[in-house]
């Protein structure tokens, strides 16, 4: 008999479990075992290491181990640090230095690019600028005569100040930095295309003293109840001129810098008493004062005087101590004026800090005037100073461009009782009861 037994065959347990899939099972069992070996033991090393580093230092194993996560993320974070050192890397200086090329192309393109990008940015900031219209003048210089001839012919495209959505514009027109003599144009009611064709001359101006002198176009919006507000100003540095020809031409309304404007602050107090109609100011102090003198200083001194509704100086001008050389000079001074309850309404105060010298008049620094025709803190303070009788009331005002050749008269009228010899105490002194 011949037993004929297939290849493929199984044996089964008496429990009927298959053999061959117990064995796989036990293989894959042992080469997991065994692949899980190193990392037992590294395991068991780092315990066996831990538990010396406990018996050594005397500290807990969670101490330890909370110190190695420390230590590790330390370690990680230095790691990527200098990765992304190493990553943004800037270019060696060598190769900005010159008379080195540059091989590197895209940084040169870079470069480029962002010159570019300055430049639109430039032409978009010069295109958002305020347009406030156009104006036109004539100049004619005399040789013979030493007279400067402006001629002040129209403005156009003036914007609108006014409500109705006109202005009322005029011009002003002097040389700086001197501003001692000023002209004014006829006020244009209700238009912003004002024709003037108005002329003035600057006599005595020898032609060696242009190079140093700017004529300044200042355009005025007038406003009858109110500070006139200033549209803006062309100056024309006469060094960049030729004078030896008539010129005629239009330019661009500018704008006035703040900074070019900031003159200065002041602080004083005012006090009324009713009863007895005294109005006692105090100058304390000023603080960053414009510099006038060429050493970079200034030697400044307050002038105080009451204005009538006209403008007009009533009575007497008081006056601070010059302090020398100081741009942020402490005064600490009282001046009285008498002024009665009722004109408290029809008078203003003038504060003026001017630059002291020996030779020739002082130039003004900048100006404060209070009054109930007056706006803004100039108003409030003089307001408060009313409502609160007996108390001294203590601002700080920030200095306002002096009105060009406003001192003029007073330096003048100063001349002339210097040489009449004190004649004119007499008429002061009456001044003085005016407001009594």
């Amino acid at each position: 008999m011949e037993f004929t037994f297939s290849e493929n065959f199984n044996f089964m347990d008496k429990s009927g479990i298959d053999l061959d899939s117990q064995e796989a099972e036990s293989g894959h069992f042992i080469e997991k075992r065994s692949a899980m070996e190193p990392f037992d033991k590294a395991e068991t090393e780092m315990n066996e290491k831990i538990t010396d580093i406990a018996g050594k230092t005397g500290l807990k194993r969670w101490q330890i181990i909370s110190a190695l996560i420390v230590l590790g993320l330390l370690t990680l974070i230095f790691l990527i640090w200098c990765g992304y050192r190493f990553c943004k890397k800037k270019r060696p200086k060598d190769s900005k230095k010159k008379g080195k090329e540059q091989d590197d192309e895209e940084f040169l393109v870079e470069n480029e690019e962002e010159l570019d990008m300055k430049d639109e940015l430039d032409i978009k900031q010069d295109s958002t600028a305020e347009y406030l219209g156009k104006l036109q003048y004539k100049l004619d210089y005399d040789f013979n005569s030493q007279s400067l001839n402006v001629t002040m012919i129209q403005c156009c495209e003036l914007p609108a100040l006014d409500i109705g959505g006109t202005s009322d514009p005029y011009i002003k027109v002097y040389l700086m930095p001197d501003k001692k003599r000023k002209f004014e144009t006829k006020v244009h009611r209700k238009t912003l295309n004002p024709f003037f064709n108005e002329s003035f001359s600057f006599k005595q101006v020898p032609y060696s003293e242009t190079f140093d002198k700017t004529l300044v176009f200042a355009v005025f919006d007038y406003d009858r109840f109110s500070k006139h507000d200033q549209i803006g100003e062309v100056k024309i540095p006469l060094c960049m001129v030729d004078l030896a020809q008539t010129i005629e031409e239009w330019k661009d309304i500018q704008s006035i810098k703040v900074d070019d404007q900031y003159l200065g602050d002041i602080c004083f107090s005012l006090r009324y008493v009713p009863t007895s109609g005294k109005l006692t100011v105090g100058i304390l102090e000023c603080k960053n004062l414009k510099k006038m003198d060429i050493t970079g200083a200034s030697d400044p001194y307050v002038k105080i005087k009451l204005l009538d509704r006209k403008g007009k100086r009533i009575g007497k001008k008081k006056k601070t101590s010059v302090k020398m050389g100081n741009l942020n000079p402490y005064y600490n001074e009282s001046f009285v004026f008498i002024v009665e309850q009722e004109q408290l309404r029809r008078v203003s105060l003038e504060l003026v800090v001017a630059d002291y010298d020996r030779i020739g008049s002082s130039d003004p620094i900048g100006r404060v005037e209070l009054g109930y025709n007056r706006k803004g803190l100039e108003l409030k303070h003089w307001k408060e100073m009313v409502e609160n009788p007996r108390r001294p009331i203590v601002h700080w005002h920030v200095l306002k461009d002096p009105e060009p050749g406003e001192d003029d008269e007073d330096e003048k009228k100063e001349k002339k009782k210097k040489e009449g010899g004190g004649t004119n105490e007499k008429k002061e002194k009456r001044d003085d009861n005016k407001i009594q």
